[in-house]
């Protein structure tokens, strides 16, 4: 049985389309080679004769200058390189995320206690945490209940984070961004 074709193509051929290697290399009169000898200015014909030579590619690093640059080496091996960087990237880097816990302004002590847990496991694990309380009808009539209940949120947090700023009343809810403290994350 035969194999389709994948639709979207090989994902890792995209990032390599635009690096002109050996004759894609065109319309350049001189070039500044630069080999494992050292760097020297040749004509384009002289710079693929050498990449023959050594049995390397004429891989193109900067076409933007007056003299385009262009190095000797393994192509193949240039990718894998390049690929493996990349991973490596990838897996150092650590994407903050911002979690919500929404509380309201006549929460019972209990539910004010495991909503703060989970806030801070969620702080343990780096993520910013966004504290929203939302009130309702009547609720707004007293609006301080509910900025105390933020400011004792923030004040339990405060050995495991910090606010960005103070808690905001903005309409019908008091909302306050808590960033952990600890800048490495566990787990």
């Amino acid at each position: 049985m035969q194999k389709r074709p994948n639709p979207r193509g090989n994902p890792n051929q995209d990032k390599f389309a635009h690096i002109r290697i050996n004759e894609q290399i065109t319309n350049v009169a001189s070039i500044r080679l630069v080999s494992d000898e050292g760097s020297d200015i040749v004509t384009l014909e002289e710079a693929l004769r050498r990449a023959k030579e050594a049995n390397l590619d004429l891989v193109e690093v900067s076409g933007d200058q007056d003299v385009h640059v262009c190095k000797l080496i393994d192509f193949g091996k240039y990718k894998f390189e390049l690929l493996k960087k990349t991973k490596e990237a990838k897996k150092k880097q650590h994407v903050v995320t911002v979690k919500e816990i929404k509380i309201r302004p006549r929460i019972d002590n209990h539910d004010f206690e495991i909503k703060k847990r989970h806030a801070l496991e969620f702080l343990q694990k780096g993520d910013k945490v966004k504290v929203t309380l939302r009130f309702r009808g009547r609720e707004m009539v007293h609006s301080e209940i509910g900025m105390n209940i933020v400011n004792r949120f923030v004040e339990d947090l405060k050995e495991h984070a910090s606010p960005e700023k103070m808690p905001v009343h903005d309409g019908k809810t008091i909302v306050v961004v808590m960033n952990p403290l600890s800048e490495k994350p566990k787990g």
